[in-house]
């Protein structure tokens, strides 16, 4: 007894040192059977194994943590699968090649196995037998395998769509410092480990599918062919023949429908574990009687069943009795548990030093859809353009552009996007990425087909038509942009407008330390207790309201320091005035001349008046707002920008507190702001009707 003792445990170290042949020594055997005759005893042997194998594969789904504890599942599957065919396959060749002298004698022939599934599915009855195989077979493929097919589908396309969300996420933790560069790369590998899992279960699933059509086929195979070599070959009556062949095949059916059936369980079970949890064995249970109340609102139920109906009485107060008994022990449990929480030490927060969240100050939302255009693996230039954005605004306006943080946002649709400064929402949108937006009219956009939008930037009427139509709209006199541009020029188009709120003291700070290291001798005289960091903190602030570049800091530092002991307004609209060169050049244009000239409108007499006087509340800004912009339409409309001169700076100053609510586009400047190289042409001038009353 202890020599066979050891001779097993040394046949078992010997077969797991060399497990790694077994795989293949597997798949080369099932290519081998195929062309083989298999003797009925070893097809019993390997029927048995392949029920069993089914068995161990479900069982360890249910107790597996999480199903990349199973990363081998797939695989599995395909090699089952082809193991079953191939078992299919051999079956068949003994029941249809059964050297037998009656029906009677080829009972046996194909195994002991097939045999006793055989008689003991269909007993004295074959028709049923064969009702209940065909139950079986309509439970098999019409629920079990096209629910883990679709169930594996599913999963596999919300683990890919979230997979760039949740990479990016981990980007996020490691770069807040949250975890450690080994954690986020043991994230990321697990992260892409998850989408091969998921991905490689949707193939494999269609196996599943397969394999019951492929067991449907081989049994009207196994009946048709049965029925030809008995009655044609071997002269058997029709009616033994019949019932030997269908007793037969319904063994060889269940033989590889219960195996199949249980993997498909299997494959339904572990993609539709929902994270990393207990098994599915503790976890069940658990969660089936956490609740007390359900089990003895259940059990009453019962009670009142077995008093008022003429269900049997026994069963159901069983029933109820058990499940007030779970009830009770749940109840007993969860005020044993509220107890120990009781009695345990409250818990004290330390002393340490908080840190309160940091609001970033330039925010830019995606969709999930979206998230491809920030993936550089994947091609995705929107952190570069980004990058351009902030370098542009930084050369046009002074303005050190913060950090843009991109983050993905589950709560957008796919195709939206959603810009914030410092926490708010200033601009969103939508975005096609396989269309172009052009910006066209209700007549012009009639001819496209297409997605009929608000562009983002001006509210015009956009259309984002087909990539394959860009040509036909240039043809039109149309630009079309794609998806990434027109993010990109709405992000541009909110940063520059409201960089007075990106500006911050620490900014400011950090410019004039730059100042002082080419001009010394001015920070060191201007700085100080008249002109602080603060105050030129809001001298800044109120230029970049007006899209004033701050480039020039020292003119900016010097006129301050001049005129500061007045307000901050009237100190600005100096500043305004000795960086006039600046502000022309913005507004004006090249005209037929070749000289350098700015298109404007002025206010009549009785406007200018009134904005001197300090009145112009009483000029309805509304109705002025209005005037203004229908006045400096034309100009708009050659592409220029809308500019309103006035006569004085106050004037100018209290005009633009008027409209500014209602126009902030509309450009205003005083006499003073314009330099003598550049002409003024005065195209028109408001109504003296849009003053008020």
């Amino acid at each position: 007894m202890n020599n066979i003792s050891s001779s097993f445990e040394y046949f078992l170290r010997q077969l797991a040192s060399h497990r790694h042949y077994l795989v293949p020594g597997l798949l080369l055997s099932l290519v081998a059977v195929l062309v083989v005759p298999l003797p009925p005893g070893i097809l019993d042997v390997l029927l048995a194994a392949n029920i069993s194998l089914a068995a161990v594969i479900l069982l360890t789904t249910i107790y597996t943590k999480s199903p990349l504890d199973f990363s081998v599942f797939p695989a599995l599957l395909l090699i089952t699968t082809l193991g079953r065919l191939v078992l299919n396959v051999a079956s068949t060749r003994l029941i249809l090649s059964a050297d037998a002298s009656s029906p009677e004698a080829a009972v046996g022939m194909a195994g002991h196995v097939i045999e006793a599934f055989g008689g003991f599915v269909a007993g004295s009855s074959i028709i049923v037998g064969a009702i209940i195989f065909l139950i079986l077979v309509i439970v098999q493929f019409v629920v079990i395998t096209k629910g883990a097919t679709r169930m594996s589908e599913v999963a596999a396309r919300f683990t890919l769509d979230a997979m760039p969300g949740r990479q990016m996420a981990i980007d996020a933790d490691l770069s807040a410092g949250l975890i450690e560069e080994r954690e986020a790369t043991d994230r990321r590998d697990r992260v892409l480990r998850e989408a091969d899992f998921y991905g490689a279960m949707d193939g494999a699933s269609k196996f599943v599918r397969g394999d019951a059509i492929a067991g449907l086929v081989i049994i009207v195979v196994n009946i048709v062919g049965g029925l030809g070599v008995g009655i044609l070959e071997r002269g058997w009556s029709p009616g033994a023949t019949f019932d030997l062949f269908t007793r037969l095949t319904i063994g060889d059916g269940l033989a590889s429908q219960i195996p199949s059936f249980l993997i498909a369980v299997a494959a339904g079970l572990i993609v539709a574990r929902a994270g990393d949890r207990r098994p599915l064995g503790m976890e069940i249970p658990t969660q089936l009687v956490s609740q007390p109340a359900a089990l003895a609102l259940v059990a009453s139920f019962l009670v009142v069943l077995s008093i008022l109906t003429p269900l049997p009485t026994l069963p159901l107060l069983i029933l109820a009795a058990v499940l007030g008994g779970l009830a009770w022990s749940s109840h007993q449990q969860r005020i044993e548990e509220e107890k120990q929480d009781a009695i345990e030490e409250p818990i004290v927060v330390p002393e340490t030093n908080t840190v309160a969240p940091v609001v970033d100050m330039l925010q830019v939302e995606l969709g999930i859809g979206l998230l491809s255009l920030a993936q550089v693996e994947q091609g995705g230039q929107l952190l570069e353009r980004f990058s351009a954005v902030r370098a542009s605004i930084s050369q046009e306006l002074g303005l050190v552009v913060p950090p843009i943080r991109v983050l993905d946002n589950i709560e957008l649709a796919n195709s939206s996007y959603r810009i914030k400064i410092r926490g708010g929402i200033v601009g969103e949108g939508t975005l096609h990425r396989d269309r172009e937006m052009v910006v066209v009219g209700e007549e012009v956009g009639r001819g496209f087909d297409g997605i009929r939008e608000k562009e983002p930037v001006f509210g015009l009427s956009a259309l984002w038509i087909s990539t394959d139509r860009s040509e036909e709209a240039r043809e039109l006199g149309l630009t079309s942009v794609d998806a990434l541009s027109v993010l990109v020029t709405h992000l541009s188009q909110i940063v520059t407008h409201h960089a007075s709120e990106l500006i911050s003291w620490e900014e400011v700070s950090r410019l004039v330390e730059g100042l002082k290291q080419t001009s010394p001798r001015l920070v060191e005289e201007t700085m100080g207790e008249s002109l602080t960091i603060s105050k030129l903190h809001r001298i800044v602030k109120l230029l970049l309201a007006e899209q004033v570049p701050i480039i020039d800091m020292e003119t900016i530092v010097e006129t301050s320091a001049d005129h500061i002991c007045g307000s901050i307004e009237t100190c600005v609209e100096k500043v305004r005035i000795a960086l006039r060169r600046q502000i022309c050049s913005q507004v004006s244009s090249q005209n037929v001349h070749g000289q350098q000239s700015i298109q404007c409108i002025t206010l009549p007499p009785a406007i200018e008046s009134a904005l001197h006087r300090n009145t112009y509340s009483d000029l309805q800004p509304k109705t002025l707002s209005a005037a203004l912009s229908r006045a400096t339409a034309p100009i708009v409309r050659e592409g220029r920008p809308a500019v309103v001169v006035v006569s004085s700076e106050a004037a100018r100053r209290f005009l633009r507190e008027a409209v500014a609510q209602y126009e902030p586009s509309i450009v205003i400047l005083s006499q003073q702001e314009i330099v003598t190289e550049v002409d003024l042409e005065v195209v028109g001038t408001i109504d003296v009707a849009s003053r008020a009353s």
